[in-house]
């Protein structure tokens, strides 16, 4: 197993930090439930609408940390995200358990508790669960897949790995949202092709390795006796009262996740050579934001551009850039994605920066249609 290096330096802590700030959510998730009402919706209030305030205060950050910053220097931002999958396993059905013996909590505040929960696990634990799979290390896989099971959403990290990031801006990429379509059209149409282009991806994977579906290797099968194992044990706790708490507040993730995928790179997409071959990824094919406070809450997801130039670099290092380089977006990931789930008013304030993005990367670019289905030749 490859070094974990998890021991900080004692000056590093200044710079990490702030990219703990999401551990708040845990006391105040925790205050709510015993406080009831109203307050169960705390922690989305705050993680939305205060981190929209503190981008206001906090303007943007341009600062790059040097990208060839050695594994050993960034044990304290490693940590952040390794010890988010416990917290989080003991807040879901710790709190199962709660809400099954306490009497005080009627059943529109024990919903909105475990929709809060979802927007938690949603924003931040499959927000960690990305950057961990990502990584080297066995411990950081597992802990990636221990998170996306908690949310029922185990086949988004072979979709992700080997679908979206080789696809990622073309017609064959399902994440990728087309220009003019709403949310509302996109969640379904990446629910249902998601999942059969992760089981797509790994079915062909076990052929070239020359490798039957029921292999031991075959991470679908982990998969699922992870999110069994999960529901089973909500039923266990709650009863089917308890799985269907367990399964919304999994839905509300799954919805947070792909509010933020569809945000990422609505309308872009890769230029296309001819024979069913694109272009390179560069930075213009992911909208970047540099608001300094949601990078904190979202561990730098928002440098997105960066991301998938180089998807292997750890989310310290990740780079932002100009406005020449890659497009930019007026306000972080908690206004856009509020924003999404209003289309009319999404589509009038993003399609004049997509039809700029056209003209100032692909002028010679005369007819856009075929970029925005997927009838296109696949990317090879």
């Amino acid at each position: 197993m490859a070094d974990l290096s998890l021991t900080p330096e004692i000056g590093q802590w200044r710079k990490v930090l702030p990219f703990w700030v999401s551990y708040l959510l845990f006391p105040l998730i925790w205050a709510s439930a015993i406080l009831g009402g109203w307050w169960v919706l705390l922690a989305p209030v705050l993680a939305w609408y205060l981190f929209s305030l503190l981008d206001l205060a906090f303007g943007l950050s341009h600062a790059n940390e040097d990208p060839a910053t050695d594994v050993s220097a960034l044990a304290g931002y490693r940590w952040a995200t390794l010890l988010w999958a416990p917290l989080q396993f003991v807040s879901i059905f710790g709190l199962l358990i709660y809400v099954s013996h306490s009497a005080h909590l009627n059943f529109w505040e024990q919903l909105g508790l475990f929709y809060s929960l979802g927007v938690m696990s949603g924003t931040i634990g499959i927000n960690y669960s990305h950057e961990m799979m990502h990584q080297k290390t066995a411990v950081e896989r597992w802990m990636a897949d221990l998170l996306l099971a908690m949310v029922l959403y185990s086949h988004f990290r072979s979709e992700h790995l080997l679908v979206h990031h080789l696809y990622v801006a073309t017609p064959r990429d399902p994440v990728t949202a087309r220009y003019n379509e709403s949310f509302y059209r996109f969640f379904p149409r990446v629910l249902k092709q998601c999942f059969f282009s992760a089981i797509s991806a790994e079915r062909a994977m076990l052929r070239r390795a020359g490798r039957g579906f029921f292999h031991p290797k075959n991470p679908l099968l982990r998969y699922v006796v992870l999110q069994v194992g999960f529901v089973l044990l909500a039923f266990g706790i709650g009863g089917f009262a308890g799985a269907l708490l367990f399964a919304f507040q999994a839905f509300v993730a799954v919805w947070q996740l792909e509010l933020v995928n569809y945000v990422e790179h609505y309308g872009l997409t890769r230029k296309h050579l001819g024979d069913g071959i694109y272009e390179h990824v560069l930075p213009r094919h992911s909208w970047n934001a540099a608001h300094r406070a949601s990078n904190w809450l979202l561990i730098n997801l928002q440098r997105h551009s960066d991301h998938h130039y180089k998807p292997d670099r750890p989310y310290p290092l990740l780079q932002t850039y100009a406005p020449e380089e890659a497009p930019q977006l007026a306000f972080g990931y908690p206004i856009m994605a509020m924003m999404a789930m209003f289309p009319w008013r999404f589509r009038r304030f993003m399609n004049p920066k997509v039809q700029r993005w056209r003209k100032m990367y692909y002028p010679e670019i005369a007819d856009w249609a075929p970029y925005n289905t997927a009838t296109n030749p696949a990317p090879r």
